[in-house]
């Protein structure tokens, strides 16, 4: 079997020791005391669980089978880096626009086209392997000459921009919804603002639970908007099978779909190098494991009517307030994320989320997305006098915000998909020798 040597110098397994420690920085190898480490590894389960159940709510996706394949790719992900890379694959906001390409899906209920969609993000999947493979073989140093952080901050802030309409009208169809979409913002904006220690960390989930009970409120008890209906709540079990889907593969909405895969490349590249810097030791020999992992994690969930996963920033917010990295927490969260999905009575709750609710929400989570790139530039400093940044970043946004559509035939490229690779060939492009020959 495969050895490593662990932090004191001694030969391990295929998996870590997970040697105690009670006190200070945790590191990946190492467990805190099994009482603590039940509380933390819940910790990041509610850490996950907003966005991991708006992103299918708002594809139409069941929000039960999407929380069970979550643990169920976090589990494989565990396995295949061996344990070694703390992490928690939960659904992908990346996939929202193209879902709702392919798919038409209006944005309530279940989506009427997701075997359709669920086929795309299997090609996705497929093409995101491929990818893993190449890096395994040939290293890291070509992922980050194509994507450098200028070409992954402007794809990143593309995707928040590309959905920003989808939000905005979800709160706009009467007065009554825009102002519970605004007050369930406010909610999270105070909360993350205000809130006492690792409350902060968890403002999606409050800010959820407080737009839901202001729509009870003024909904179900001053009668200002339709109530919320409780039937399927009450009649759902707290146990079952989750409701299955089989993916249906069309060629069209593989080809808009599967480009994502470039940019969960980029989410997870972000992530290996994030953890690395916190925990002040290089995962870059892991990388393409973890890439691996994620795709066959991705491709398992869409067999099963999941989404397609990434890693999440938000256990990366929690790893960074607790100094807790210890990668059993995150075996012992899937856990939790497998059972959740077997309580139909769960997903009924999820469901019952009122839809201006979603938009408040969705407004904060795709900002946050589109926000997300200007740390990634700042972090990296990159350098807006250079004309080959400036002019690639103003072309992926203009591509995402106003959803530049391309077709060849009957091949169709959607906005975030023109903003991916065209960043990406743009970059190369201005960046060449020829380019820079009269500089």
């Amino acid at each position: 079997m495969t050895t490593t040597s662990g932090s004191n110098g001694q030969a391990e397994g295929y998996f870590p020791r997970w040697k105690l420690k009670t006190s200070g920085v945790i590191m990946p190898e190492e467990r805190m005391s099994w009482g603590h480490a039940i509380i933390s590894g819940l910790q990041h389960c509610i850490a996950m669980s907003g966005s991991t159940i708006i992103a299918p709510l708002l594809m139409g996706f069941d929000p039960n089978v999407a929380v069970l394949f979550s643990g169920i790719g976090t589990l494989i992900f565990f396995v295949i880096v061996a344990g070694r890379v703390p992490s928690y694959l939960g659904s992908s906001f990346a996939f929202i626009a193209v879902v709702l390409a392919a798919t038409g899906y209006a944005g309530q209920g279940p989506n009427p086209n997701l075997s359709v969609a669920l086929g795309g993000i299997v090609g996705a999947g497929v093409l995101y392997g491929v990818i893993a493979l190449i890096v395994m073989w040939s290293g890291t140093r070509w992922v980050e000459r194509l994507m450098p952080p200028a070409v992954t901050g402007a794809v990143v802030a593309a995707i928040g921009l590309n959905l920003a309409p989808v939000a905005v009208k979800a709160v706009s169809a009467n007065a009554f919804d825009t102002g519970i979409g605004l007050a369930t913002v406010l909610i999270i904006g105070v909360v993350a603002v205000a809130a006492p220690g690792l409350w902060r960390r968890l403002p999606i989930i409050f800010g959820a639970i407080g737009g839901y009970l202001l729509y009870l409120l003024f909904a179900n008890g001053l009668g200002f908007g339709k109530p919320i209906d409780f039937a399927q709540l009450s009649a759902a079990p707290w146990l079952g099978l989750p409701n299955f889907t089989t993916p249906t593969f069309q060629a069209d909405a593989i080809f808009l779909i599967a480009p994502v895969a470039v940019i969960l490349v980029a989410e997870n590249l972000g992530h290996i190098k994030a953890v690395g810097a916190m925990t002040g030791r290089s995962l870059d020999a892991y990388l393409g494991r973890a890439l691996f992992a994620d795709s066959l994690a991705t491709i398992v969930a869409a067999c099963g009517g999941g989404t397609g996963v990434t890693t999440y920033a938000e256990n990366i917010g929690v790893m960074a307030a607790t100094k807790v990295y210890s990668t059993l927490l995150f075996a012992f969260a899937a856990s939790v994320s497998v059972l959740l999905g077997f309580s139909p009575k769960f997903g009924a709750l999820i469901l019952s989320i009122p839809g201006p609710v979603i938009g408040g929400l969705s407004i904060v989570l795709f900002g946050l997305i589109a926000a997300m790139a200007g740390r990634i530039w700042v972090e990296n400093k990159v350098d807006f006098a250079d004309p080959a940044n400036l002019i690639t970043v103003a072309v992926a946004l203009t591509a995402g915000a106003g959803d530049l559509t391309l077709k060849f035939g009957a091949f169709t490229i959607g906005g975030i998909g023109t903003a991916t690779f065209g960043a990406i060939i743009l970059y190369q492009i201005l960046t060449s020798p020829l380019a820079r020959r009269g500089a």
